[in-house]
């Protein structure tokens, strides 16, 4: 087997792979409603993926540069999930997450500008669910009316997210890890919910879905800070597991405490 055909099997089964994982979650969100679904969608089911496919092809060091350009972009993805909130209550699909959209490109664009320590990473983050996490609380508590899956909404949602470990992978080798690391975090499992949730059952649902998702946010900041120092210390595989176990403890926590609130009242 050449290696061109070997490279083009491997992204395949790569993309494959991690589609299967994002209509798995996405499939989930719409049957459990929009905090099960929030705290679903905010499991790194996109960017794990691809930091796993990255660690594959290069080193520690490298994993851990693009996991302190992911940190910042973190902050990015919860303005444009408080856009598309604010939007989504009066506007459709398309306008509402556009303006998302082009906010987390506006501001993925400004963090490539600057170089983010660990320290200025984890500020800006704090900085960011300072402001939105409150703006974001109104939101929070809409009944998830019934879903009726259409025959698109399954290749959509895994052409969207294998395309984004496509362009992960093959452009890993020639942007860097600075990047590489703000592709991965690109928001995909979010905008397929707005694309595909928005026109079945309405802005205001859809939108309770992304509002819940901010305190699942912070748990993948807190991830990817772990993912950085662990790489370093200890390699690629156990910083991934690390970083995993953060984002999967962190939402457990929240699902917790959320059942623990009802059960008071």
């Amino acid at each position: 087997m050449s290696p061109e055909t070997a490279f083009f099997l491997m992204l395949a089964l790569r993309m494959a792979i991690t589609a299967a994982f994002v209509v798995t979650a996405s499939m989930i969100t719409e049957r459990s409603g929009p905090v099960i679904g929030a705290l679903i969608a905010t499991l790194p089911i996109s960017a794990g993926p691809s930091y796993v496919f990255l660690a594959l092809d290069h080193d520690a060091a490298f994993i851990a540069e693009g996991a302190l350009a992911s940190l910042p972009i973190n902050a990015a993805t919860i303005f444009l999930g408080l856009t598309y909130v604010l939007l989504a209550q009066r506007h459709g699909a398309l306008l509402s997450a556009a303006a998302a959209v082009t906010v987390w490109v506006a501001l993925a664009s400004l963090v490539r500008s600057f170089h983010w320590p660990l320290t200025s990473g984890l500020i800006a983050n704090a900085i960011a669910f300072a402001i939105c996490v409150p703006l974001l609380a109104r939101y929070r508590n809409v009944k998830m009316p019934p879903v009726t899956r259409r025959w698109y909404d399954i290749p959509l949602r895994a052409s969207l997210v294998a395309t984004l470990v496509a362009t992960v992978v093959t452009a890993s080798g020639w942007v860097g890890p600075k990047i590489s690391g703000i592709i991965a975090l690109f928001p995909a499992v979010f905008t397929s919910m707005m694309l595909i949730l928005h026109p079945r059952i309405g802005g205001k649902p859809t939108a309770a879905v992304i509002a819940n998702s901010a305190w699942g946010l912070i748990g993948l900041g807190l991830a990817i800070a772990i993912l950085h120092v662990a790489a370093l210390q200890f390699g690629s595989a156990i910083g991934l597991s690390l970083a995993l176990a953060t984002c999967v403890s962190w939402n457990l926590a929240l699902w917790w405490n959320g059942r623990r609130k009802a059960a008071r009242m």
